[in-house]
């Protein structure tokens, strides 16, 4: 098994809750002030547009982002308004799904290869909602500036790349 770069251990650390401590006080926490009424957080949004991005508000109030990669391929990307809190921490997601099954399982060569994947990145992680496969990075909920653009441009490269190895020639997402 490869060894993180001590590099990579103390990011995931910083960004990372602890295994075994004490368990949130409130995990039901109100919402933000800053969240309006269609569930978007308007503070978020202004964070995206202060990158000179342009995000569209989906459904569920998260943000949806657009870009145009490298080959004429698109990716989508989404930064969640939601936060979730663990002790002192409050974390956001963002999301970008690169795999669609038949059904509602992956199948587990595919499986298998995200796992493999999942050790080479030093942000985010795999998970499997339903049968999409989707990159999700966990950042601070304040996380702004070039920090916040790394952490878009990090989730939707790599949810691009795996999209494009494992369906050649598609470009679904």
């Amino acid at each position: 098994m490869k060894r993180l770069p001590a590099a990579a251990a103390l990011l995931a650390a910083s960004i990372c809750p602890p295994l075994f401590a004490a368990p949130p006080a409130d995990t039901h926490a109100a919402a933000p002030a800053s969240v309006q009424a269609s569930g978007a957080d308007a503070a978020l949004g202004q964070r995206l547009r202060a990158l000179g991005l342009e995000p569209q508000v989906d459904a569920d109030g998260d943000y949806r982002l657009l870009f145009a990669l490298d080959g004429g391929r698109q990716q989508v990307t989404y930064v969640r308004s939601h936060t979730e809190r663990f002790g002192q921490l409050e974390i956001r997601e963002i999301w970008s799904p690169a795999y669609q099954a038949k059904g509602d399982s992956l199948p587990g060569e595919i499986a298998n290869r995200l796992l493999q994947d999942g050790q080479e990145n030093i942000l985010g992680a795999w998970v499997r909602q339903d049968g999409t496969a989707i990159y999700v990075t966990r950042v601070p909920a304040d996380l702004a500036g070039a920090s916040l653009s790394d952490a878009i441009e990090a989730t939707t490269r790599a949810a691009d790349a795996m999209e494009a190895q494992l369906t050649p020639g598609q470009d679904r997402f």
